[in-house]
């Protein structure tokens, strides 16, 4: 069986779904596309036979040749299409932000509860990484022991101007806050943000460093440079009982050349992610084939890491630590 899928959202990062789909996902064809755009979208229709031009994001999800509808619109646009899909009872994958607020995020989980099946998968990319998932993995075996911290390092080469201190926090560390989730398998109890001075590169941003606390008291601790000006780089250790497990560097070659010994360094998030995204696809695309549950974040996970996210921007502008309250755990999500 073939799924045929709808991507709303003809950006970077919809060209990027698109290519991944139509070079390297098995058992799914890229049946249409929108975007406001609609040069941008013709252009990247021409790019991929047998794709066409829906005439709007409403349009193609009401359409009945689309199995399911993959997101990568605007930010604001992440709530109203989602919600519109679950009322057409289709799967979408919707890039992260689940929605542009903690109350929208709730919206579309009701919305699903009350649909009474799982349609929605989150963008968080990192959970396909095979390196945060041997985290997981080794922390689960329980040769490592118990977890005791989690270091992180999050660096971007030089973040968009319209990136300020707080879209530091719930447009970049956002992806830590889902992914150390994932890697200790729990919730947070409290998060605090400290910001560092301004850094000579951008006046309108500050690099950030947050520690988050679980609930079993594991301590999380985030730097975030957006300005690095050398490349852009994650990095993660996991600190346990009996030993530690860290991310290795993305490149499998090492350089000696001109006085200089180490690797080369991406300019950004795509290139260093570009398995995990491929990877989100196929397994995207194999469970909407078996007919079962998405197996990246749910809609309830983008909901905690949106309402984590706000937790640690009220810690921000009040310089204290901030509890992370959260509702119970609907049924539908385990």
């Amino acid at each position: 069986m073939t799924i045929r899928i709808g991507l709303i959202g003809c950006g970077i990062m919809g060209a990027d779904h698109a290519a991944i789909l139509h070079r390297d996902v098995a058992g799914a064809s890229l049946a249409a596309v929108y975007d406001a755009d609609t040069a941008r979208a013709e252009v990247l229709a021409a790019k991929m036979p047998g794709t066409q031009v829906a005439a709007s994001a409403e349009a193609l999800i009401a359409d009945a040749g689309i199995d399911a509808v993959l997101i990568a619109a605007p930010d604001a646009l992440h709530a109203p299409l989602t919600l519109a899909c679950i009322a057409a009872g289709k799967p979408v994958l919707c890039e992260k932000p689940l929605a542009d607020s903690v109350q929208a995020c709730r919206a579309i989980v009701d919305a699903e509860v009350a649909a009474g099946q799982m349609l929605v998968q989150v963008g968080f990319m990192r959970r396909f990484d095979a390196g945060y998932r041997g985290l997981r993995d080794g922390l689960r075996s329980g040769r490592m022991g118990a977890a005791l911290f989690l270091h992180c390092v999050h660096r971007n080469k030089i973040a968009p101007e319209y990136i300020t201190s707080p879209l530091v926090l719930a447009n970049s560390m956002v992806h830590e806050m889902d992914i150390a989730r994932y890697v200790l398998d729990e919730d947070y109890a409290a998060v605090t943000v400290i910001p560092a001075r301004a850094s000579r590169h951008s006046t309108s941003r500050q690099p950030q460093f947050m520690v988050l606390e679980t609930r079993s008291g594991v301590v999380v601790n985030v730097e975030m440079t957006p300005d690095a000006q050398y490349g852009y780089e994650v990095q993660g250790e996991l600190v346990c009982e009996d030993g530690t497990l860290s991310l290795a560097p993305a490149p499998p070659v090492a350089m000696r050349h001109a006085g200089v010994s180490g690797y080369l360094v991406e300019e950004d998030w795509r290139p260093r992610f570009v398995g995990a995204y491929r990877t989100q696809a196929q397994e995207w695309v194999a469970a909407l084939r078996a007919g079962t549950n998405p197996v990246g974040a749910s809609a309830w996970d983008g909901y905690v890491a949106s309402a984590t996210a706000a937790a640690a921007l009220a810690s921000l502008a009040a310089r204290q630590r901030t509890e992370v309250v959260l509702p119970p755990r609907p049924s539908l999500y385990g």
